[in-house]
């Protein structure tokens, strides 16, 4: 009997490690994950019978400075041991968010290697999902190479945002930059394979609608993922910085940590699991709008008392260069103006005035150097008699070299958060660095505003205090942006792309406005391009828990019906709607903040005329305040028209509007108080 027992154990191992290809499909059985361990580890995707990611090496280079001693994960892998775990409606909280709580269901296979490592992939109704997981008793590892090499099918195209130098130069100098460019919209094989590109990517399959869009979460003592494409292939494959070994104080203003030299290796980490890779699958554009991966895939909160956490939105200085007029003291960085500023946003009701760069002594990199026209601890106690809370600007170097001291100092004053600029990397250093802050800034109850930065990774789910990101193409552009760029077509791309990751602190609110013709750079008295309707409907349509109203205070008390939407507008939603939309066409969302529904839509350099389906709002009779492009906005962009009307429970549930070139409109719609 024993004898027995050995021999089907034995045959139990030997079909198992016999098996080579394993399969997990999503809830809905639309997705099918097949993962291939023969001579080297890959996968595929295929949707509704048609592939539509071609089979794709993984894999990861483990070892360090000892040639002899590398491993590959993934090099003829031997499966120990295969599982498929089900998750069903559970219930994910999501607080400062686009909505207040998410539903998931997932299937998740994993799969235990010899080596020391474990696959997970994790399959989704919209998406796909996988992570490596070191498994070996002692953690302490150094990667020196990531393997990602993705196939794709012939034809697909792709919108790709490269990192952002003027002039073609080494790869390793790609390294540093800000991670916002405009995007280049091409089939994949004739992209510029010499240039970096940043994630999230998103590439359109051809002879369909399908779109994937590519990027990462619980990025974790690690470097960013870059990818780049194949000249002769319909490809992209993973890069990743390398962990610095000599940096030196320079950059803008001194406030940045410039790499002399990299090692050979791209980590050297505790960690036991690794980012997730993650493949949003959408079969229309519009459910791009309203993917929760990046937020699902992400570690939990760890602030257990979220209380202190508020959103909002600012009034901020730099956009509009200090830009005020109508006043006895001459503007600038300087006390009276920023108690301008607070008067401004306390009459309005706006949360919070940020003191952007300047308010600190220049190239010292020192934030406890306050230059001699800012009296900071007036400034405070004036905001706090008007109800309004002050975050204060911070230059990387500055603030990382004396983190805790800085955030205990200015929180004991009574400052409620930093928003932390010019990192322009995304190595394991910076990353690090990102982790560290957030905590500090928690354990002081203090927010982070995270600019010059990469895209959100999940750290916003983990931290809620991170509340904002960059890592966009924003508003700022046109400060100095030529009039060939054309920012009205990007505002109809990234909210597909790029805020798929998280949100974005984009700095609308412009109240000059112009049309195409009519857009020039202006650096002290900058303009939006396109319609003063758009930029109301971007309160809606961009994810920005942090949001800023970029224009001066004397721009917007000359615009009193456009001023008390946006200050009132929340920053937060109970629920979002993605809506009828195409990339780079129009757009359009809704979101509920309790009982109020808001839309907002975009439109490309067309006139449109479009029907707004409202079938979301639940019955009854409801009153909408409209903000749309005015009659003449084709000429004059600032021309728009509010106006209030009722929509009976019998009619329709339509919106009737029409977008000018570069236009949109804004609505907020209420339910209408029964009559007693």
């Amino acid at each position: 009997m024993k004898h027995f027992l050995i021999a089907i154990f034995l045959l139990i191992q030997t079909s198992m490690y016999a098996q080579k290809q394993f399969t997990v499909n999503s809830p809905d059985g639309s997705l099918s994950v097949l993962v291939s361990c023969e001579d080297s580890l890959s996968f595929s995707v295929i949707k509704n019978n048609k592939v539509i990611i071609e089979p794709s090496s993984i894999g990861m280079l483990i070892g360090g400075e000892n040639v002899k001693s590398l491993v590959l994960w993934g090099d003829h892998p031997v499966v120990r041991n295969s599982k498929i775990r089900t998750i069903s409606n559970e219930v994910v909280n999501s607080p400062f968010y686009k909505k207040d709580q998410i539903i998931a269901s997932y299937n998740e296979l994993r799969l235990t290697f010899k080596n020391n490592y474990s696959l997970l992939f994790r399959a989704y109704d919209d998406g796909i999902a996988y992570r490596f997981v070191n498994t070996a008793k002692k953690p302490e590892l150094i990667v020196n190479e990531e393997l990602a090499d993705y196939n794709f099918p012939v034809g697909t195209t792709a919108y790709a945002a490269y990192a952002n130098h003027e002039k073609e130069i080494r790869l390793d100098e790609q390294y540093f930059n800000s991670f916002e460019n405009i995007y280049d919209y091409q089939p994949l094989a004739q992209l510029n394979y010499k240039r970096l590109i940043i994630l999230p990517i998103l590439l359109s399959l051809p002879d369909s609608n399908l779109k994937i869009c590519i990027t990462e979460s619980d990025l974790y003592d690690y470097p960013g993922m870059f990818v780049m494409n194949d000249p002769n292939e319909f490809s992209l494959k993973g890069i990743w910085a390398p962990v610095p070994s000599k940096t030196v104080q320079g950059g803008h203003n001194n406030l940045q940590q410039l790499v002399e030299s990299r090692h050979h290796y791209i980590a050297k980490t505790t960690t036991r699991i690794f980012p997730w890779r993650i493949f949003a699958i959408a079969d229309n554009d519009e459910q791009l709008l309203d993917n929760d991966l990046v937020y699902l895939l992400a570690s939990p909160n760890k602030i257990v008392d979220t209380s202190w956490i508020k959103p909002g939105k600012v009034a901020w200085d730099w956009w509009n260069d200090w830009n005020i007029s109508g006043v006895d003291f001459k503007s600038g960085v300087n006390t009276e103006t920023y108690k301008h500023y607070i008067d401004f946003a306390s009459e309005h009701g706006v949360e919070y005035v940020i003191l952007d760069e300047g308010w600190a002594v220049n190239k010292q990199a020192d934030l406890f150097q306050v230059v001699p026209e800012i009296d900071l601890e007036e400034i405070i106690s004036y905001a706090n008699q008007k109800n309004v809370d002050i975050i204060l600007w911070a230059g990387y170097w500055a603030y990382h070299k004396d983190m805790e001291k800085v955030t205990k100092h200015y929180a004991d004053m009574g400052v409620k958060g930093f928003k932390i600029d010019f990192m322009d990397r995304d190595d394991q250093q910076i990353i690090d660095f990102m982790w560290k802050a957030a905590q500090v800034c928690a354990d002081n109850k203090m927010l982070i505003d995270y600019h010059g930065v990469c895209k959100p990774f999940g750290i916003q789910r983990t931290y809620p205090n991170v509340i904002n990101f960059e890592g966009v193409h924003g508003l700022e552009q046109m400060k100095w942006r030529k009039p060939s760029c054309d920012q009205v077509t990007y505002d109809l791309q990234f909210p597909f792309i790029r805020m798929l990751a998280g949100p974005v602190d984009y700095t609308q609110g412009a109240m000059r406005n112009a049309t195409k013709a009519n857009y020039k750079p202006v650096y002290n008295e900058p303009m939006s391009q396109g319609t003063r309707s758009r930029q109301l409907a971007q309160y809606v349509i961009f994810d920005s828990p942090l949001n800023m109203l970029c224009d001066a205070p004397t721009a917007y008390m000359a615009e009193p019906e456009c001023t008390e939407y946006i200050a009132t507008i929340p920053t937060v939603w109970d629920e979002t709607v993605a809506l009828p939309s195409k990339i780079s066409e129009y757009i359009n969302i809704a979101r509920r903040s309790d009982n109020t529904w808001y839309v907002g839509g975009m439109n490309d350099w067309t006139t449109r005329d479009q029907i707004v389906d409202l079938s979301f709002l639940p019955e009854g009779d409801y009153i909408v305040t409209l903000y749309r492009d005015g009659i003449n906005a084709d000429k004059k962009a600032s021309d728009y028209k509010k106006e209030t009307f009722e929509l009976k429970a019998s009619a329709p549930k339509q919106l009737a509007v029409k977008m000018y070139p570069g236009g949109g409109y804004a609505a907020v719609i209420t339910k209408k108080l029964v009559d007693l």
